[in-house]
């Protein structure tokens, strides 16, 4: 499962004979104890938040021939721990919303889906009314042509 080869539970299934089930079961368990088990066959820019947070962990004391190893192993680059450590870093930073200001956000967003969902709702209305109106006009249209009324001068 876990880099460079990077093979998926079922193929790894089908070559041991192990059960999916053990290995989804072994792999949330080395997951839980901080080991590096990306979910899927991806490329390492596709590995999840917390996948990625564990490389920049164990990668953090490495350096040189070490932390090449590691990458090796792992098919990773050094350039993808810097921007992912990096990444971290300014996760927690001072431009880092507070609780506070995840709340306001939170709120603001569902005020602001309330409001799409209306303004659909009001479309449909009149699209509706739109198209009831060209319907009164098409048949307007044919009736005066089927029987013209005969105008007064």
């Amino acid at each position: 499962m876990s880099p460079p080869s990077r093979e998926t539970v079922t193929e790894i299934s089908r070559a041991t004979g192990i059960s999916r089930q053990t290995l989804y079961s072994w792999r949330h368990l080395w997951k839980r104890e901080g080991e590096l088990v990306p979910a899927s066959s991806s490329s390492a820019e596709a590995w999840d938040a917390s996948d990625k947070l564990a490389a920049v962990i164990q990668a953090a004391g490495l350096n040189g021939a070490d932390l090449g190893a590691y990458c090796r192993e792992r098919g990773l680059y050094p350039q993808q721990l810097a921007r992912w450590r990096q990444a971290a870093e300014y996760a927690n930073g001072l431009d880092a919303p507070s609780m506070a200001d995840q709340k306001e956000l939170q709120r603001k967003n569902q005020e602001l889906i309330r409001q799409n969902r209306r303004l659909e709702r009001e479309l449909q209305k009149k699209e509706k009314a739109l198209a009831e109106e060209a319907a009164l006009l098409l048949l307007t249209k044919k009736f005066e042509s089927l029987w013209p009324q005969e105008r007064e001068t």
